[in-house]
């Protein structure tokens, strides 16, 4: 057998190294709200998630128009309102409701949820015209819907009101993904993460100013939380570290190898909520789930056919002569379902 070559080895080091930083900070951001939401003493979920808008506003603000890190897309008034702002109000809700189910529901119940995310995109993209309606696809979602029923009805400590607010969190979601293509990618203005920070987390935490007004800011002022300062600044780091990673895992490998990434992080979930928070974990919800990674396992092998099949044609016809798409070269899958691995999605978030 001969030497494995050198430069091969590096980026093979790399590249695992990305994914055990992203796995790791992940796990980290997810299980750091639970235990602030739900063990801390500050049970304020919209709060959190302003602070952690205003924090990345700030940061992005810092990144580009300081240290000029990357460019901006030169938005008019016009054109943020019109693009951006819709998705600012989507990505609050989801975020919002996301965070609040983690004062009901249990971190392993709420991965288990997320494997509903792909049905969800693909509902949404054939709703407004960026997917096409296919049987198999149909059926194949029915079958993670299924599975998910089954997680619920195996649930120990399912709290109804949490499952509400979990399941429209991954609706509001799944139409931001998918708003995002249309608004945005389609017209050329994708982001990277440092550009969504400074574009999208100031209209997120815009529209939860309504939400916070309403739901939290008497309690707030009747019971204010005693917890220090210190801890939400390390939690607010804590999720802008999240969005690097991302961006080097899926600049430096793909978003198939980060799909792949997503189904070993949401079993450490599993295993790291069970034993620091004692959630209890049946073999119903470990049959489900089993069921659920199957169906998203499948449904994810059928998109990256599509895009061979893609790539193929284009180089027959000529137009992929010298050069190829980025995303193809790298095996990543469509914007929106691309990343969605069992309870993973691509965004600049202070849960995923």
């Amino acid at each position: 057998m001969g030497t494995p070559n050198p430069e091969v080895l590096r980026a093979v080091i790399r590249s695992y190294s990305y994914v055990v930083l992203w796995m790791s900070i992940s796990i980290s951001v997810i299980l750091f709200n639970k235990w602030l939401l739900a063990f801390a003493g500050f049970p304020f979920p919209i709060a959190l998630t302003m602070w952690h808008m205003a924090f990345c506003s700030a940061v992005g603000f810092f990144c580009i128009r300081v240290l000029g890190v990357t460019k901006t897309h030169n938005l008019s008034v016009e054109e943020y309102c019109r693009r951006v702002l819709p998705i600012g109000m989507l990505y609050a809700a989801s975020l919002w409701l996301s965070n609040s189910s983690y004062l009901y529901l249990s971190v392993s119940f709420i991965q288990m949820t997320k494997s509903l995310m792909p049905g969800l995109v693909y509902a949404c993209g054939v709703a407004l015209g960026t997917e096409t309606f296919a049987a198999g696809s149909a059926l194949n979602m029915l079958l993670i819907a299924a599975g998910v029923v089954v997680c619920a009805v195996g649930e120990a400590n399912l709290v109804v009101k949490g499952l509400v607010q979990q399941l429209a969190a991954l609706l509001f979601e799944a139409a931001r993904l998918t708003l995002v293509q249309i608004l945005m990618n389609s017209k050329g203005l994708a982001m990277n993460p440092l550009q969504s920070l400074y574009y999208v987390s100031p209209a997120c935490l815009l529209c939860l100013l309504v939400p916070f007004a309403l739901v939290e800011y008497s309690s707030l002022l009747q019971s204010p939380p005693v917890i220090y300062p210190t801890v939400l600044l390390a939690n607010a780091l804590t999720a802008f570290a999240l969005n690097l990673a991302v961006f080097l895992l899926i600049g430096k490998t793909s978003a198939l190898t980060m799909n792949i990434a997503g189904v070993i992080k949401d079993w450490m979930l599993i295993f790291f909520s069970f034993h620091l928070f004692h959630a209890p974990v049946t073999v119903l919800n470990l049959v489900g789930y089993a069921f659920c990674v199957a169906g998203v396992a499948v449904y994810n092998f059928q998109k990256l056919q599509v895009i061979k099949r893609k790539a193929m044609q284009a180089q027959k016809d000529g137009s992929g002569e010298g050069k190829h798409d980025g995303a193809e070269e790298r095996g990543s899958l469509p914007a929106g379902a691309a990343p969605s691995g069992p309870g993973l999605t691509i965004k600049v978030s202070a849960q995923d």
